[in-house]
């Protein structure tokens, strides 16, 4: 999962790099007024999402194989965990009734 998010991450800045370039060398329009950080943020989010959804499939598919399994694994935990109070509170329920 950290990895895919670090690649995305690093997607995010190439993308950062190459749209602040072209903004000040004059081939990308600028913001309006003082929003030109902004708007070299928005182009980079802008370009880089259809980047990350093509080139990191798989790395994607990967995490989210990651958090089905950590998901799972936790609902067991919490079915065990029911269980386990299930019978701790049918045993005193048995003990109650036998006195």
């Amino acid at each position: 999962m950290l990895r895919y998010t670090l690649m995305r991450l690093g997607i995010f800045v190439g993308c950062l790099v190459v749209v602040w370039g072209l903004v000040y060398s004059g081939l990308a329009p600028r913001g309006l007024g003082d929003s030109n950080g902004l708007w070299i943020v928005t182009l980079a989010l802008l370009f880089s999402a259809p980047i990350s959804f093509v080139v990191l499939r798989k790395e994607r598919d990967r995490a989210s194989a990651q958090v089905v399994q950590r998901v799972d694994r936790m609902k067991a935990n919490m079915e065990a965990n029911r269980s386990q109070e299930d019978s701790a509170d049918d045993t005193s329920r048995a003990q109650g009734q036998a006195s």
